[in-house]
């Protein structure tokens, strides 16, 4: 029985060393799976080196990246209301410069810087183009746009949509920072967009409630810029004439020693 067994195993050699490609193909076979393996092994360390470099300590790297990817699906929070909501609507009056008006309320539990942008610099800017706003305050942004001629003098339809877009962004800031445009840029993936704002051309003739809105807030925007040019409130002392001061308590003084006088002529 082993001597059958030997040569059985003797004449598989022998097939075997007559079929060399099924050697060089095994060879092949068990070369390629090693390269791949190490090649995968390779790419799994790379991977796992490419994550190392971020800045996030004692982070696991895989929970960070569902986590990132959540973020970006969801939709971003809205720190501002705006009034109007999407539009921004403009009497048409062409080769004038007309106004629009927009409310800012910031329905956040911080401060929050607030940026204009628009595809149009050269026809249009915004009063203020920026701020920052406490939680629960509002403002009203004025803005300017220049109408050009139409082309042939043809007449605009009412309710006209423009090419001209405005963007309004936020950016959540501490209490008492100043702000200025360059916040938006050193934060850049902290800043929200609100919204996008079409421009609306209404009909300056026609009186609709769309343009009487806009000439209540525009009333409202001109009444808070009068109002922050007003100088403060003096509570100094009173300055009359050139340099002469009253001082209470000198008044007294001098009323005091009026009536010792008084007193004193008298007694004579």
């Amino acid at each position: 029985m082993a001597v059958a067994e030997r040569q059985k195993s003797s004449s598989d050699m022998k097939l075997f060393s007559l079929c060399p490609f099924w050697q060089s193909a095994t060879t092949t076979t068990t070369t390629t799976t090693t390269s791949s393996s190490s090649s995968s092994t390779q790419n799994l360390n790379s991977h796992g080196n490419s994550n190392r470099f971020v800045d996030v300590p004692n982070s696991r790297p895989a929970a960070k990246t569902v986590s990132s990817v959540a973020r970006s699906l969801l939709p971003p929070r809205r720190r501002l209301r705006l009034d109007p909501a999407n539009t921004l609507y403009f009497p048409y009056e062409p080769g004038k410069q007309v106004r629009s008006a927009i409310r800012l309320k910031n329905t956040s539990r911080s401060h929050v810087a607030f940026k204009f942008q628009t595809t149009a610099p050269k026809s249009c800017f915004m009063r203020p183009p920026g701020g920052t706003l406490a939680p629960g305050e509002s403002i009203i942004a004025t803005v300017f746009k220049f109408v050009e001629q139409p082309e042939n003098n043809e007449k605009l339809p009412l309710d006209q949509k423009s090419k001209d877009k405005f963007k309004i962004m936020s950016l959540k800031v501490k209490a008492g920072i100043d702000y200025v445009p360059e916040l938006f840029e050193e934060q850049r993936e902290q800043v929200t967009v609100e919204r996008i704002l079409r421009v609306v051309f209404l009909d300056a003739q026609r009186p609709s409630p769309a343009l009487e809105k806009l000439k209540c807030q525009l009333d409202e925007a001109e009444a808070a810029v009068e109002a922050r040019k007003k100088p403060p409130p003096d509570t100094g002392p009173r300055v009359v004439g050139e340099g002469l001061v009253i001082d209470e308590w000198k008044e007294r003084r001098e009323k005091y020693l009026a009536r010792q006088q008084v007193e004193a002529v008298d007694s004579v």
